[in-house]
């Protein structure tokens, strides 16, 4: 779908850089912003396909700032980074290759089941879980670590919603990284495999620039207030709405109606 931008309505655009700035700040409080995003592109006309690729170019963005900041604070240890990131590219190729290919009635489905599976991530916050997790012993890292990463990195090509509690655990466990560390790896890892992603959904005429480009904008802006508004208080709220806008953009994906 090519949208001129003269004719593109104001409100319209106002959609889609307010998703994307709701996307931003629920990535930095609780997580899986894409799910807002992802079905908005949908709804707005894209095909699944095309809103798949179109929603990489601004988390790409997103992780671009993420990454910068915690290098600036010196958090991120790179060489850690690319040793995780590696087998997560080469998954993410493989990934949004067969994302490219699969039919679009089928990939809206595809979209809706993963809201309904990350439902539970979202209601348990995934912090807690994931510490919970590690504190019931060792798992054999290294023979784990390609296997598991790569595997990580399918499913981030195929489709980016809930890929970042997936590494969370994998940092965490297989890594055996504290969270901070982990979140700033994370990062690293999404944008690298993002961008591998992207240039696959992009040679294959799968991405909307303009949409693209409008939710950076969003997207940037909400990553930029939610971490400074990072409060617990909060993050009942916005785990509310989530869910609500997860709930029925599940259903209506799935071929229900509303």
């Amino acid at each position: 779908m090519q949208i001129d931008n003269l004719t593109m309505d104001i409100y319209l655009i106002s959609a889609v850089i307010l998703a994307g700035f709701a996307c931003g700040f629920i990535n930095t409080i609780a997580g899986s912003g894409s799910l807002i995003t992802l079905p908005l592109l949908i709804f707005l006309g894209l095909p699944a396909n095309v809103a798949n690729g179109t929603n990489r170019v601004a988390i790409a963005i997103q992780n671009i700032v993420g990454v910068a900041s915690f290098s600036r604070q010196g958090v991120l240890n790179f060489r850690v980074a690319i040793i995780y990131a590696v087998p997560a590219v080469i998954g993410s190729i493989v990934g949004a290759n067969i994302a490219v290919d699969v039919n679009s009635e089928l990939m809206e489905r595809v979209i809706g089941f993963v809201m309904v599976g990350m439902i539970p991530t979202i209601i348990w916050k995934p912090a807690k879980l994931i510490q919970k997790l590690v504190s019931y012993g060792d798992v054999k890292k290294r023979i784990l670590n390609v296997i598991v990463f790569f595997a990580i990195g399918v499913h981030g090509g195929f489709i980016q919603a809930g890929v970042g509690v997936f590494l969370l655990i994998g940092l965490t466990i297989i890594g055996d990284l504290d969270l901070v560390e982990s979140n700033s790896i994370k990062l690293f890892i999404i944008l690298c495999f993002t961008l591998a992603a992207l240039y696959v959904f992009l040679i294959n005429g799968h991405v909307n620039w303009q949409y693209g480009l409008l939710l950076s904008v969003g997207n940037g802006s909400g990553a930029l207030v939610g971490s400074r508004m990072a409060v617990k208080n909060g993050e009942k709220f916005v785990r509310a709405i989530l869910i609500a806008v997860v709930v029925v953009s599940a259903i209506k994906l799935l071929g229900f109606g509303l």
